[in-house]
C-alpha cells in the first residue's frame, strides 16, 4: 500500500463524517420556517441537531479510536434503518461507508502510523 493510499484511508472517514454532520445539520434548519419565537425555535433547533450530535460524538470517539468508531457509526446505520423500517439509505448508507472506512483504517492502523 503506498503513502497515498495510507493517507486517503486515514483521512476519507474523517472528512466524510464532517461532511456528513454538516449535511445532517441541514434538516435541522427547517425550525425557521415554523414560525415560534425565538426561544421555541433555539429549543426545536437543538431537538432537530440531536442525529449531528450523536454523529460528531462518533466521529470524536473514532478519530481516536478507529475500532469503537466503527462500531458506533454502524450502530448508528443499524438504528435509523430498524427505526424508519429500513425503506431510506440516505442517511444509513453513508454512515454504513464511515464506518467501514473506519474499520478499514483500524485493521491498517500499525502501518498508517508507522508513516
Amino acid at each position: 500500500m503506498n503513502t497515498m493510499t495510507k493517507r486517503m484511508l486515514f483521512w476519507s472517514p474523517r472528512i466524510l463524517g464532517i461532511l456528513f454532520a454538516i449535511f445532517l445539520s441541514l434538516f435541522a434548519l427547517d425550525v425557521f420556517n415554523e414560525g415560534y419565537s425565538i426561544g421555541e425555535a433555539f429549543l426545536a433547533l437543538l431537538i432537530h441537531l440531536i442525529p449531528t450530535y450523536l454523529v460528531v460524538i462518533s466521529l470524536a470517539i473514532a478519530w481516536r479510536w478507529e475500532w469503537v468508531g466503527s462500531i458506533l457509526f454502524i450502530a448508528l446505520a443499524l438504528f435509523y434503518l430498524a427505526s424508519t423500517g429500513g425503506g431510506s439509505w440516505v442517511i444509513s448508507a453513508p454512515l454504513l461507508l464511515i464506518g467501514s472506512l473506519f474499520l478499514l483504517n483500524w485493521g491498517y492502523r500499525v502501518q498508517l502510523k508507522a508513516q
